[in-house]
């Protein structure tokens, strides 16, 4: 009976560390998230999106070139970087209202899923950066079958 306890004490314990990794991996995504408070930081909205065969995140970022843009894919992340340039008015011009946002940008997305990096794809068209990341296709529970060399010594 003692060995059983001591046994569902080590699974719990387990499950306990389990969720603070998790606990701690979802606050460090959002710190990433965070501006990080330089002049002229800003953060676009992004909104990612799952299908079948992909996952699409779309980025809002007007006024900004594609050459302006860096895009990073990882195991687990996928990095847009950049600058939204001021452009300077023509004439003498005094800002009644000021709320755009300048300057460099950093937006980290946390990725859950298996990708193939081969496949992505990244496209710029009247602000909105769309990046599609195809999935790689899921293998738990698929059965392999494993051939069997057969030795002729005996």
């Amino acid at each position: 009976m003692v060995m059983r306890v001591i046994g569902l004490e080590r699974i719990e314990i387990e499950r306990l560390r389990q969720r603070v990794r998790r606990l701690v991996a979802a606050m460090q995504e959002v710190m990433d998230d965070v501006p990080s408070g330089a002049a002229g930081a800003w953060t676009p909205p992004v909104d990612v999106c799952e299908s079948g065969g992909e996952v699409i995140v779309k980025v809002e970022l007007p006024g900004v070139g594609a050459g302006d843009i860096d895009l990073t894919l990882t195991n687990n992340s996928l990095r847009i970087a950049g600058k939204k340039k001021r452009r300077a008015p023509r004439g003498a011009v005094s800002h009644i209202c000021s709320e755009r946002g300048y300057g460099t940008f950093t937006r980290t997305v946390a990725l859950r899923w298996s990708l193939k990096t081969r496949g992505a794809s990244a496209q710029l068209a009247n602000g909105l950066l769309t990046v599609r990341l195809p999935k790689l296709s899921d293998r738990r529970g698929a059965e392999f079958k494993i051939p069997i060399k057969e030795n002729d010594e005996r």
